[in-house]
This record gives structure tokens, C-alpha cells and sequence, in this order.
């Protein structure tokens, strides 16, 4: 009995051993299982991340790609008196109304300030950048200088060109001809579209005297050291009742009157 009893307990004994290697093992299956999962999940999670962040840059690039196609839809020119828009939009270089990104405001700016006809430029852009604005101030033609065949700037550069100017007719002398340019950078605008032509017309009294034929068919005697009344030329015309003769300025600012009409 005593033997039948100990067999059947090591019986017992080796059993309870296969079943606890069994729970172990099985344990490490699962746990291995887990591992394996996680591993898988993030395997996925990684695949995920990788096509979202190569979707969002193909994304990206075609937005790109499709803002940078998109064109300058107006122009607006302010500033500009002796220069049409039009002239000053060639000159910026954006006459085809290009793409507004890829032509930045420094750009557009740098082209016009390199033109002898500007002395100053600002760009700006308005309306989610489709709408180009150009502030300018121009060097504007003074005269058309004859005996060089010149149009004369502002700033005193002589360039080709074909303006609604003053033609000066003969030749100045150099000190004369740089206290002249000095008086005619301060004539209003105004006033300068209605001289004709410029003579000097220097005397055995009067070395800086010169004569102006206006475009209203009046002669004026103007003087260099007393330039300054030829700026006031329209407040002079406007007492004249449509006369017609020659406003001495030079001395006496009176009208010699050769046509009544």
C-alpha cells in the first residue's frame, strides 16, 4: 500500500510539474503574441505616418506649383505726369502681367530705378498680391536741347526721346546753361507745358536773358535773376483778356501788346 501511495504521488507530482511548464509556456506565447502585435501596429503606424507625410508634401508642392502660376491681375501707376501707365509699366518689365510671386516687389523696383527717366520707385502689393501698385517719382524732361539733339532730365542727363517739352533753339553757354537748368527744374508743370521754344537772347546789357514764345501766341522776356515770375506765368495771363503781345519779365512785368484781338 505504502509503495502504491508513493507511485501514485509522484504520479501526482510529475503531472502538476507538466502542468505548470504547460502555464508557463503558454504564458510566453502570449506575451510573445503581444510583442508581436505591437510590433505589427507600429509597423503600420510608421506605413501610415510615411504616406501622410508624402501626401502632405505632394500636397504642398502643388499648391505651390499652382500659386506660383498665378498672374499679376492689375496694375495701378501712381506719380507719373510727363509718363504714361502704359511707359511705366514696360519699363518695369511686367507688361505681360507675369506670375506675382516669382516677380517680387524689390524686382519690379531695382528695373525702374535703373531707368534714367525715374528718380525714385516703391512697389507694393495689394489683393492677396494680384494687385501691383507703382509709386514714382519721375526725372522729368525739361527741354529738348537742339544744338545736341537732346532731350534734358531733370538731374541734367541728356537721353533720346520725344516729349511735349520746350525746344531750346541755340546754343548756351556753360555757366549760363547750368544756372538755366537750375531755373527750369522748379517751373511747374503747368506752366512748362505751355512754353513753345526758349531762345537765349543775350544782350549787350543782359548776358542771361532769354526769349520764350509760348504756345497761347505770347513772347515773354524772361531773365535769369528774375526766372522765378516766368512760375507764375498763368496768374499773369489770366488779366490779359486774350491779348497778345510780349510780357516783359525781365524788367517791369508789363505786356507790350502787338495783336489786340
Amino acid at each position: 500500500m505504502a509503495g502504491l501511495q508513493k507511485k501514485k504521488n509522484v504520479k501526482n507530482s510529475s503531472l502538476k510539474k507538466k502542468n505548470g511548464q504547460k502555464q508557463v509556456k503558454s504564458r510566453v506565447a502570449v506575451k510573445k503574441e503581444k510583442e508581436r502585435k505591437i510590433k505589427e501596429k507600429k509597423r503600420k503606424l510608421k506605413f501610415r505616418n510615411i504616406f501622410l507625410t508624402l501626401l502632405i508634401s505632394a500636397l504642398v508642392a502643388l499648391l505651390c506649383y499652382l500659386l506660383m502660376q498665378v498672374p499679376i491681375g492689375s496694375i495701378l501707376v501712381k506719380g507719373n505726369e510727363f509718363f504714361s501707365d502704359q511707359s511705366i509699366i514696360d519699363l518695369a518689365g511686367i507688361k505681360e502681367y507675369p506670375s506675382t510671386l516669382r516677380t517680387p516687389t524689390i524686382t519690379i523696383q531695382k528695373k525702374l530705378e535703373e531707368n534714367d527717366f525715374i528718380k525714385t520707385a516703391k512697389v507694393e502689393k495689394r489683393k492677396f498680391l494680384t494687385q501691383v501698385v507703382i509709386h514714382v517719382e519721375e526725372n522729368k524732361p525739361l527741354f529738348f536741347y537742339q544744338p545736341e539733339n537732346k532731350v534734358v532730365l531733370q538731374d541734367g542727363t541728356k537721353v533720346e526721346g520725344d516729349f511735349q517739352i520746350p525746344i531750346v533753339l541755340n546754343q548756351i553757354p556753360e555757366d549760363v546753361y547750368n544756372r538755366f537748368l537750375e531755373k527750369m527744374k522748379q517751373v511747374p508743370n503747368d506752366v512748362l507745358r505751355k512754353i513753345s521754344e526758349i531762345r537765349y537772347y543775350p544782350s549787350d546789357v543782359d548776358s542771361e536773358l532769354f526769349l520764350l514764345a509760348m504756345n497761347d501766341g505770347i513772347y515773354v522776356y524772361a531773365t535769369l535773376p528774375r526766372f522765378e515770375r516766368v512760375y507764375h506765368y498763368l496768374e499773369y495771363v489770366e488779366g490779359f483778356n486774350n491779348k497778345k503781345g510780349i510780357l516783359h519779365l525781365d524788367s517791369g512785368d508789363y505786356l507790350e501788346i502787338l495783336e489786340d484781338k
